[in-house]
């Protein structure tokens, strides 16, 4: 009788002792990346694929915000693997939203910053995202107001307003994103903050702050003293 492939039974008893690592909270992050790589890849070894995507990513985190472009070219992963990837990202965001609208916004900021990172980070275009929320800070809306280029995204500060009013919101929250890496609010951004900050203010509804995501992190208006 032929014995089996060695090679398989090493992977097979492998997988076994990550996921029993995962069951005892043991698993370094490579770990936890190789386990969830075995679910979508089940007949490679992938520690190297692994350790790679961490050393080219830099983190799980930097992988899952990854642009999906960017995963599937990865040497080994392919468009299976990087949707796989992206979803979990997806649950991760799913999540993190569902905590918003169960308790006031603010009061995890964990949560909050998670949020906007994971639905904005490695982005190829701008985008501009406005959330709508009641007198006890409580997601009521998060719409996507508009997608731009590069570099750029439109701003309807009166659609903005009507949505405001239709949903009686008594604060608004911006939110986009900055598809290059370390470049913080442009003048353009201050300047249709002020506006639009206006506009609500004269219909008794604030604008709570403007949020930027660039490079993985998250910058606030009120913050760096641009929104009084």
């Amino acid at each position: 009788m032929a014995l089996d492939n060695p090679d398989k039974l090493f992977r097979i008893g492998h997988r076994q002792r990550l996921r029993q690592k995962f069951i005892n909270g043991q698993l370094a992050e490579y770990e936890l990346l190789e386990l969830v790589l075995s679910f979508v890849i089940p007949r490679r070894d992938v520690r190297p694929l692994a350790h790679g995507l961490i050393a080219k990513f830099g983190s799980i985190y930097q992988i899952l915000t990854a642009p999906l472009p960017d995963l599937i070219n990865y040497p080994g992963i392919g468009q299976n693997t990087a949707v796989f990837l992206k979803a979990i990202a997806q649950l991760m965001i799913s999540g993190c939203k569902f905590q918003l609208t169960d308790q006031p916004v603010f009061r995890d900021e964990k949560a909050f910053r998670n949020y906007c990172v994971l639905m904005l980070s490695g982005k190829a275009n701008e985008e501009l995202h406005v959330m709508y929320l009641d007198s006890t800070l409580r997601l009521l809306a998060d719409d996507l107001h508009s997608i731009g280029t590069s570099d750029w995204s439109p701003v309807y500060p009166r659609e903005i307003l009507k949505r405001a009013l239709d949903l009686s919101a008594r604060s608004v929250v911006l939110l986009h994103n900055h598809p290059t890496p370390g470049l913080c609010f442009s003048d353009a951004d201050i300047d249709i903050t002020k506006e639009v900050a206006t506009l609500l203010t004269s219909c008794g509804i604030e604008l709570y702050d403007h949020y930027l995501v660039s490079g993985g992190v998250l910058y606030s208006a009120r913050n760096l003293f641009l929104l009084k």
